[in-house]
């Protein structure tokens, strides 16, 4: 039985990879670099999107908006009149915890990627799921948040393995809790040497300017449009 489980879950992650491979192509032939933002609940991703956007000089950005439920984050965005579509995961039982390639596929006729440079996924809260699924993108960042506790990078490796950046949010924060910073970017680099880390507070603008930055060279990163 424990074989059987384990065909099934290789076969879905097979025809996923399959799916997000046909994602790659639409968006190498429209020129569009792909981001896919990840994190647990509540770190902070829209903020950081709200911060960076906002000034960005550069790519043409578009966001593709997962949540279980609603819209709260997509009317945020919107409201900066960037293009946003709305990826709702609720099937009446509770929903999907991730984005995967055919959700993306799904929502992609909704974006104009003719109109973009640059999109970013911004995925369904969650530090497990998420960094399973392949959905085409160029590459992977995570935000987490110093409310969060040290011992996150150990519990789920996978998800700050998977990542080329992670952005340590809320530092605005620090002065009133029991935080290891050093304790944390240590157990980062344990999960995955060398990664890229960034020290920000979306809600006071610190370090957003790097993050911005880096954003911008990932719209670099695409391909001339066929």
């Amino acid at each position: 039985m424990h074989r059987t489980k384990v065909k099934v879950a290789e076969d879905a992650l097979d025809a996923n990879t399959t799916i997000a491979n046909a994602n790659r192509g639409d968006f190498d032939r429209d020129g569009v670099a792909v981001v896919n933002l990840m994190s647990a609940p509540g770190a902070g991703k829209t903020s950081l999107l709200e911060a960076s956007l906002r000034d960005l000089d550069g790519p043409r950005v578009g966001v593709l908006e997962g949540d279980v439920q609603g819209s709260m984050d997509a009317d945020r965005l919107s409201a900066m009149h960037i293009p946003v579509v709305q990826i709702n995961t609720d099937n009446g039982f509770g929903g999907e915890c991730h984005l995967d390639a055919n959700m993306v596929r799904t929502a992609l006729p909704d974006m104009d990627l003719g109109a973009i440079d640059l999109l970013v996924v911004e995925n369904v809260g969650n530090l497990v799921c998420p960094a399973e699924f392949k959905i085409g993108e160029d590459v992977k960042a995570m935000v987490t948040s110093v409310t969060e506790g040290e011992d996150k990078p150990l519990k789920y490796p996978l998800m700050f393995r998977s990542c080329e950046l992670v952005v340590i949010n809320k530092i605005d924060l620090l002065p009133h809790l029991d935080f290891d910073l050093d304790k944390f970017l240590d157990n980062v680099d344990t999960v995955n040497p060398g990664v890229r880390t960034m020290l920000i507070s979306a809600r006071t603008g610190e370090g957003v300017e790097a993050f911005r930055d880096w954003l911008v060279g990932v719209g670099e990163r695409a391909p001339a449009r066929a």
